[in-house]
């Protein structure tokens, strides 16, 4: 007979449940370079572009171009997205916003459920291929033909597919189907299709093609652009050729909070990122908010509630509306919101504004986990102390389903995320050339140098996509850094949470049962999501040592990747 000796967990690993610590995975490591990302291929893209030379500027546009052939769903050309970069010749933080804007002829009365999400009508201006030239043509250091290179290789030769990626074409071909530009755009084999299966793009291949030779004048100026803006066209929408041709992204200021000592920035409006400032500001309230106590958990879900609803009332495009900045990320807001937390019962969730629940809907015939804040997020670092954080998206999965022609170009479908009730009072409110309030929300944390100087120095970039849940989702992350101590690995893997607009307070499984249990008696409605679920996002990141080292973090809901040397 055998005797098995019971061993106490916290004896074998005193710093977390794996050998890694908290994690179920160690973090990528590396000296020179680091690149995180939602997909292999793609990471793979921007650690080669890193090791041939090239700046974290550079190995960026290499990812977005690969994000685009590897997962097609979440990100391309035909999107939109925002850039945080800290330039270290500079000792600079730069916002880069490429975010698109609504098409001149875009009216309320024009939109319903369906048409904003599905169809040719609901793409806004696209941005993302602005933002990747601008990035490269300020900073780059390589040739364009060699930082695209494998993107356009691999959009011809094809990649093979995880079983996500599968799960996620296969899902909606629904959608696609509808669209015969779009179905030619995918060659692969559905019968059988699966982990394995071999995607081909060969139209996107020539697309990328022409914008490695010709930059973003030949996207938005030159022949490709004439052949998107027809084809689009001739499908019928909206977006005219005068408005494409004059599209650029610019550069903006990052919005700042100080929490516990460090410096967290942000995108500024129309990003809606100052929601994460505000929850993070009400939180600096509470003293001591020990990871994995009920009462912590129930005071960032308040926290997350009161910033939420503070976002949905004022956020819009800000050449439209006047959003109170100055208060909401105040100190005396805060500590009166703060003040407002009830430790023994909810608030609630905020109530529904400006009939949200008219356009947050899945698309016809695909399910809920397939379908909405399919967005994707990366980031990049090099030897000189450059860093590039980006968060890019077509919206829904495939955005708008629609391949502007022969282009192989899905475009997005971002028109859904803004209001469309006509005489709507919301600042969100869609209307000609404006821009959304955009959920996408790139952040970086930094704290003081340490030879005295008074500069400050990148400590960690980390963010997430996940459409609204992006504004929580990070706070979270972050508060798991900070508060609970985590390294970046740590910090992205530890379960999260996701409220939505119907009251429901999703928690993951591993979040112990007798914290949802708490939470339920304090009069939350929890529900319950598998240990791993991509509702609450797929965060990637880069964390920056007091060695002079570099960390990479990557989200196993989905399938990212951190690679460093």
């Amino acid at each position: 007979m055998y005797q098995v000796d019971e061993i106490d967990p916290k004896a074998l690993f005193p710093k977390g449940v794996s050998p890694h610590g908290r994690s179920t995975r160690a973090p990528a490591v590396g000296l020179h370079g680091m690149v995180a990302s939602a997909h292999p291929y793609a990471s793979q893209a921007g650690l080669d572009v890193l090791r041939d030379g090239g700046n974290a500027f550079d190995a960026a546009v290499a990812v977005a171009a690969m994000l685009n052939v590897a997962e097609p769903y979440m990100s391309g050309v035909g999107g939109i997205g925002i850039a945080m970069v800290y330039v270290a010749s500079e000792k600079r933080t730069r916002v880069l916003n490429f975010s698109g804007h609504a098409p001149n002829a875009a009216q309320p009365e024009m939109y319903d459920n369906l048409n904003a999400e599905t169809g040719p009508i609901s793409p806004l201006v696209p941005g993302n291929v602005s933002g990747w030239m601008t990035l490269h043509e300020t900073y780059g250091s390589l040739p364009l033909s060699r930082v695209m290179r494998d993107g356009i290789r691999h959009a011809g030769e094809g990649i093979v597919l995880s079983t996500f990626n599968a799960d996620m074409i296969e899902e909606n071909l629904v959608r696609i189907d509808r669209f015969e530009s779009s179905q030619k755009a995918l060659i692969i084999e559905r019968s059988g299709m699966g982990a394995g299966s071999i995607l081909r793009q060969p139209g996107l291949a020539k697309s990328l093609a022409h914008i490695a030779e010709g930059g973003q004048k030949e996207f938005y100026e030159g022949a490709l652009g004439d052949r998107l803006q027809a084809g689009l066209e001739a499908s019928g929408g909206i977006i005219n050729r005068e408005e494409l041709a004059e599209y650029r992204a610019y550069w903006q200021e990052p919005l700042t909070t100080n929490y516990r000592g460090l410096e967290v920035r942000v995108a500024p409006p129309n990003s809606s990122a100052f929601q994460i400032l505000e929850t993070l500001n009400i939180l600096s309230n509470f003293d001591e908010l020990t990871y994995g106590s009920s009462d912590t958990l129930h005071r960032l879900v308040e926290a997350v509630y009161m910033a939420a609803d503070d976002r949905a009332k004022y956020s819009g495009d800000p050449n439209h509306v006047e959003i109170p900045l100055d208060r909401l990320l105040s100190e005396e807001y805060a500590a009166e919101r703060a003040a407002e937390i009830d430790p023994i019962r909810t608030a609630g969730p905020p109530p529904e504004r400006w009939n949200r629940s008219r356009v947050d809907h899945p698309p016809e015939g695909v399910k809920d986990e397939y379908s909405t804040g399919l967005t994707t997020h990366f980031a990049t670092a090099d030897s000189e102390g450059n860093v590039v954080t980006i968060t890019q998206s077509l919206g829904s999965a495939f955005g708008s389903a629609v391949v502007a022609g022969d282009t192989g170009i899905f475009m997005n479908n971002m028109c859904k995320w803004f209001d469309i009730d006509a005489g709507s009072d919301s600042p969100n409110l869609i209307g000609p050339g404006k821009q959304e309030d955009f959920c996408i929300a790139p952040g970086q944390i930094y704290e003081d140098a340490a030879d005295g100087s008074g500069d400050k120095k990148i400590r960690m970039s980390i963010s997430t996509p996940g459409s609204w849940g992006i504004l929580h989702t990070t706070a979270q992350m972050m508060h798991h850094h900070i508060d609970a101590g985590m390294n970046v690995q740590e910090a992205i893997e530890a379960p999260r949470f996701r409220h939505y607009d119907t009251g429901m307070l999703l928690l993951e499984n591993r979040f112990p049962e007798h914290m949802r249990r708490d939470l339920a008696r304090r009069g939350h409605r929890v529900h319950v999501a598998p240990d791993w679920h991509n509702a609450v996002g797929g965060g990637q990141g880069i964390q920056f040592t007091e060695h002079g080292t570099m960390l990479g973090g990557a989200d196993p809901r989905r399938d990212g990747v951190a690679m460093g040397y």
